[in-house]
């Protein structure tokens, strides 16, 4: 592998064919990169050879989620423990002991369930944009709250509507200037929608907002293993989130007094395309004094 190109392969992990990136020496310390929705590990295609002269970073995509296989819903839960037990089983199958782990958007509600099964392997957080405080939720969940008080099928068809190219084009541009959407590019949405334009994983992805619900009792737990673990934290947040804004951020501090909090003003939920400029120092310096 190149210390600083990334190397694309698949891989078969614990029955399920994955595609993975990697990049970095194979022997130096790892960044483990769980993505968000509605993407896939493509969001961390610059920050990985950002960071590969020093670090080994690590990026797969979810089952269901772009070049990874769909497998049957009878055989895979597709729900956050689900999740978790991929991301454990990745770590497992690329022997990874101890590494700084990335929580953004689902990933963050994934990773910290594996946080909490694995405590010993954490050596710290990043967390760009993941909400695990239920009293600061932004506007945006209006929509996913009213299918949670009254799951009508009126409801039920905002949530159906998310699902399309053009809910995803939403998700990455709907909230930043003009200036800044200009900067994102559109292979988000017109690359990856075609991949998950297919019945099973409309589904899929329907049925994650559906199980949000039953994800806000785990709240309570992500911040309690917060609490009591104290992991060094980065949070890098861009507060032009409908989803979690600015107190979405700073609620980490109740739980984290300790933790680095930047919020980068104009930035929103997808801060790597819009301000990697202003993140990827950040980032290398937390790494430098975290996994030296």
């Amino acid at each position: 592998m190149s210390d600083i190109g990334v190397s694309h392969r698949w891989a078969v992990v614990n029955g399920h064919n994955l595609f993975l990136r990697e990049a970095g020496p194979s022997e130096a310390p790892v960044l483990l990169l769980p993505h968000g929705y509605p993407c896939s590990s493509f969001q961390f295609r610059r920050l990985m050879p950002a960071l590969a002269d020093r670090w080994r970073t690590v990026a797969f995509d979810w089952p269901g989620f772009g070049y990874s296989d769909t497998p049957d819903p009878a055989e895979f839960g597709y729900d956050f423990d689900a999740y978790a037990g991929v991301l454990a089983d990745v770590a497992d199958a690329l022997r990874l002991k101890r590494y700084v782990l990335w929580l953004h958007d689902y990933g963050s509600q994934i990773g910290l369930r594996h946080a909490i099964a694995k405590p010993d392997r954490i050596a710290a957080l990043i967390i760009q944009n993941g909400d695990i405080y239920a009293d600061v939720l932004g506007p945006k969940y209006a929509a996913i709250k009213a299918w949670w008080a009254d799951k009508s099928a009126e409801n039920h068809r905002l949530l159906e509507e998310a699902v399309s190219e053009d809910g995803f084009r939403h998700e990455f541009v709907g909230e930043v200037s003009d200036a800044d959407a200009a900067r994102v590019p559109p292979d988000l949405w017109k690359l990856h929608w075609p991949l998950m334009d297919t019945p099973t994983r409309r589904a899929i992805s329907i049925g994650l907002m559906e199980k949000l619900e039953q994800n806000l009792e785990w709240f309570p737990r992500y911040q309690s293993y917060l609490r009591e673990r104290q992991p060094p934290t980065l949070i890098v947040w861009g507060p032009q989130d409908g989803y979690m804004p600015e107190p979405s951020a700073r609620a980490y501090l109740r739980d984290l007094p300790d933790a680095e909090v930047h919020l980068l003003a104009e930035a929103g939920h997808w801060l790597l395309e819009t301000h990697f400029e202003q993140a990827l120092p950040l980032v290398r310096d937390f790494l430098s004094r975290t996994l030296p």
